[in-house]
């Protein structure tokens, strides 16, 4: 994500000129959910799960930004610590993303590949691979303003893997790949942080609430596109705590507690990403499953030890407060960074990336694979 301190204080005020209230409070004592990796190769393979297939934005993207003219990268250290060989591949983390870790628990391999990968071989396709970006969102205009892949592009690519695909295996067996694959979409956090707080272009055309009705007909616009494509399982990420990142506790001056003022967009807008995917799934006849990211880290951030967590306020990277790719190039981190919840001042750590995936295995398992 690309925030920019001048213009990030602009949004918090704004914000709060804006009056934004209070946001409901979320049910605490969760237990961390545990993987049963060979029942879910068994369900995997009951149901003929055939890839893993990913669009969405720095929280699912595993380097596609490092070949594009564009400042939003992180393939350079310290990201990569925890990584095989400490290897930064432009994953905003310091190891795996959630979508690593599901790919792995299907047998998909250790890591999902970035489509733009320049070593990426045709045999790398069969299992899946990410078409996300750093610094997209549900608004084409977020991903133009930080000159990285929007959702309709991601597509495109997503069409140019269909051919390559067809050539592998044949066009039967590419459709089917693609009819059994699990698609995870995750990305609307951009949309708020970098664009409607910040740019005034969104302002003068929506309300908060429009907007969000605006990113929710995108999505659904671009889901419908996907259904044409031959996507028929979908799990959509929601996006989480936007008020609990460590640069808007900064910003705001609420170190020790989170943002109900950023908070409760977030809320608000899963709310309604909800709602459409049920339409969706009716109408479409989509398999589709909901991934709660704002509780899952809320909860890990109101009860860290539960799962095995220490620091909740501040990232690993620097100071913990401000710094994110770019700024955190070549910063000292942090000794632990397992114990912490983000691993720079906006992104997950790779432990919380790990608690992310096991739940959205479990929502995948009840919703899609039942």
């Amino acid at each position: 994500m690309e925030i920019m301190g001048t213009r990030v204080k602009n949004a918090v005020l704004l914000l709060f000129i804006m009056g934004i209230g209070f946001c409901p409070p979320f049910m605490e004592g969760k237990e961390i959910a545990e993987v049963n990796v060979q029942q879910l190769r068994k369900l995997a393979s009951k149901y003929n799960v055939t890839s893993l297939l990913v669009f969405g934005d720095s929280s699912v993207d595993p380097g596609n930004n490092n070949v594009l003219s564009t400042n939003v990268k992180s393939n350079f250290p310290p990201y990569g610590k925890d990584f095989f060989n400490a290897r930064p591949t432009g994953r905003f983390c310091d190891g795996r993303l959630a979508t690593d870790f599901i790919a792995e628990a299907m047998g998909f391999g250790e890591t999902v590949p970035a489509f733009l990968d320049r070593t990426l071989k045709p045999i790398d396709l069969l299992h899946g691979v990410s078409f996300a970006s750093a610094s997209s969102g549900y608004d084409d205009l977020t991903a133009n303003l930080s000159k990285v892949l929007s959702l309709p592009k991601q597509l495109e690519y997503f069409m140019h893997y269909k051919i390559h695909l067809s050539r592998l295996v044949g066009h039967d067996k590419a459709e089917n790949i693609i009819r059994n694959a699990i698609v995870v979409l995750s990305m609307g956090t951009n949309d708020f942080l970098e664009n409607y707080f910040l740019e005034p272009q969104r302002r003068k055309q929506f309300s908060l609430d429009q907007y969000q009705n605006f990113l929710v007909s995108s999505m659904s616009h671009n889901v419908e596109v996907m259904h044409r494509l031959g996507i028929r399982r979908l799990v959509v990420v929601g996006v989480p705590p936007l008020g609990c990142m460590p640069v808007v506790r900064t910003i705001t001056n609420q170190i020790t507690t989170c943002s109900t003022t950023f908070n409760r967009a977030a809320y608000a807008f899963n709310a309604k990403i909800k709602l459409k995917l049920a339409a969706m799934e009716a109408n479409l006849g989509l398999l589709t499953s909901f991934v709660d990211a704002y509780a899952i880290v809320q909860d890990a951030v109101d009860n860290p030890t539960a799962y095995g967590l220490r620091e909740t306020a501040k990232g690993c990277c620097g100071t913990g407060l401000v710094e994110f790719g770019e700024t955190c190039k070549g910063s000292t981190t942090c000794s632990d960074p397992q114990s912490y919840v983000f691993w720079d001042a906006v992104h997950p750590s790779q432990n919380m990336y790990k608690i992310l995936a096991a739940k959205a295995i479990q929502s995948v398992a009840q919703d899609i694979l039942s």
